[in-house]
């Protein structure tokens, strides 16, 4: 029968030969991970993003808010207004669309028209967050995709409302309109906004070439 360590102790005093216990050795006690390859990860993330944005753009505004326009007799959707619209437009528009077609509309917003504002704002908060180091450069050119994000989302809920409303209200209508050439307006300062991230990183990377990346 085994003997414990005690037992053995008792039995040979201090000099008792107790058995040692080794740890199995650490696996891979280091990693690859560095910051050169993180910001590689991130950058891949953020062309997917773009890729994911472009497609959205084409799907939401050059294909399925194009193909809309069978269903109102020509007339473009109150999102491809980029100069926005006024009530008499609202009102020929809901004339020539019928119920299904509006929600058709409704459902596009839900889906397409939800997702490219949300994708698009993403892709460019990282973009700017891994490319600007100025704090307080980094938060002001934030605010323009998340801005965009926010007004294209309220708009959709606002124009889905106008269309479906019993009676058009002329201030839904402003509303609605106002939202509109907001959210192109944004659109067009957050790839501005872009634009001026990637060369400051460019300018950030090329001042220190041994690190290879933006400090935070």
């Amino acid at each position: 029968m085994a003997k414990t360590p005690a037992q053995r102790i008792k039995k040979h005093g201090a000099n008792a030969a107790v058995p040692q216990h080794h740890l199995p050795p650490v696996i891979n006690p280091t990693t690859d991970r560095t910051p050169q390859k993180a910001q590689n990860n991130t950058h891949l993330i953020v062309i997917a993003g773009v890729v994911a944005s472009l497609f959205l753009f084409w799907y939401l505004h050059l294909l399925t808010l194009n193909q809309l326009t069978q269903l109102s007799g020509g007339q473009a959707m109150p999102d491809s207004m980029v100069g926005g619209f006024d009530q008499g437009f609202v009102e020929q528009l809901r004339a020539a669309m019928d119920s299904d077609a509006r929600g058709q509309l409704s459902y596009v917003h839900k889906t397409a028209g939800m997702l490219f504002p949300l994708i698009f704002g993403f892709t460019w908060l990282l973009l700017i967050g891994t490319n600007v180091a100025k704090k307080s450069l980094r938060w002001a050119l934030w605010a323009l995709p998340l801005l965009f994000a926010v007004v294209r989302l309220w708009g959709n809920i606002v124009i889905d409302a106008m269309m479906s409303a019993g009676t058009l209200d002329a201030g839904q209508v402003a509303l609605a309109s106002g939202l509109t050439v907001a959210g192109w307006a944004l659109l067009a300062l957050s790839l501005v906004a872009g634009g001026v991230a990637v060369f400051l990183g460019r300018k950030a990377t090329a001042a220190s070439p041994t690190t290879g990346h933006v400090q935070p």
